[in-house]
């Protein structure tokens, strides 16, 4: 008698050991790694020149540094007066930011508002506005002649523009979109059967909001916040034209930059140096949300 050496899986298909290697050709591809491919030469050289065309402004900026009177220029009063009040502007503007762009951000992601696609493309707006167009459009509507900056001043002697609070203002309109965009895809993406199963308990619409729906959605809402006070701290074009250039008063970081270049170019170097550290702790901590590969 023959003793068969080789077993059969059910149906007839052979063991582990060697029907599916042979059915693959002999072989097993590891799980998990991406087959090589060569990169043709038409795409390689425009995706160096695309790379070398980002980043060599920056390396020009580290070689041109300053660095033996960096200190000195990092030290003087009017740098620290500029950073100041950057860091005062940039964290009430994102707070102002939290305040409105939440809720704005739950209602365009929660319910189902008459016109939202509208309202939606208005809240993205100013990340596509030139920034000195949102300066001018702030003085319209929120200057001592605006619609609503004049009844302000006759009524309450409010002013805004050239003002510190104009510089809050200016940061907030042209960061808050980078919240309401980060807060809305978190909403979209967290179970809403965790409110509707809060709902169920008794619990109210603010109730759920408040101990159910924010922290889903925490790690958004500061990915978002850090977002914002990033875009509020380089801020340029509707701070200037909104709030002017006061030294003290409205003289933010970049702008500092600004007038430093046709005094002291060494000086405006070492502020915009600043501004680059801060860029890049602001994406080295956002890297495992927005940089990470699936």
């Amino acid at each position: 008698m023959i003793r068969r050496t080789d077993r059969t899986a059910p149906g007839g298909s052979k063991g582990l050991g060697g029907g599916a290697a042979d059915r693959a050709g002999g072989t097993r591809r590891p799980r998990g790694r991406r087959r090589a491919h060569r990169v043709p030469a038409a795409l390689l050289l425009p995706a160096l020149l695309g790379l070398a065309f980002l980043v060599l402004p920056l390396v020009g900026l580290l070689v041109r540094a300053p660095w033996s009177t960096l200190s000195d220029q990092l030290t003087s009063p009017q740098v620290w007066e500029a950073l100041r009040l950057s860091l005062v502007c940039a964290t009430a503007a994102t707070a102002v930011s939290l305040v409105l762009g939440v809720p704005l951000a739950w209602l365009l992601a929660r319910t189902e508002l008459p016109g939202r696609r509208l309202v939606r493309a208005l809240v993205t707006l100013p990340l596509v506005l030139p920034p000195v167009v949102g300066g001018v459009a702030l003085l319209l509507v929120l200057g001592r002649r605006g619609i609503v900056g004049s009844w302000l001043d006759s009524a309450f002697g409010i002013t805004l523009p050239f003002t510190t609070t104009g510089v809050v203002i200016a940061e907030a309109f042209v960061a808050m979109p980078f919240l309401v965009i980060s807060v809305e895809g978190a909403l979209r993406a967290a179970d809403p059967r965790y409110e509707e199963a809060a709902a169920t308990l008794g619990a109210s619409r603010l109730t759920a909001f408040r101990r159910v729906t924010l922290p889903l959605i925490a790690p958004g809402i500061g990915a978002g916040a850090v977002l914002a006070w990033a875009r509020a701290l380089g801020e340029f074009g509707a701070t200037i034209t909104f709030a002017g250039n006061f030294p003290g008063r409205t003289q933010t970081m970049p702008l500092a930059v600004y007038l430093a270049m046709e005094s002291d170019p060494e000086a405006a170097i070492a502020l915009s140096l600043v501004l680059l550290v801060v860029s890049v702790a602001v994406l080295a901590g956002l890297r495992e949300r927005w940089m990470s590969t699936p």
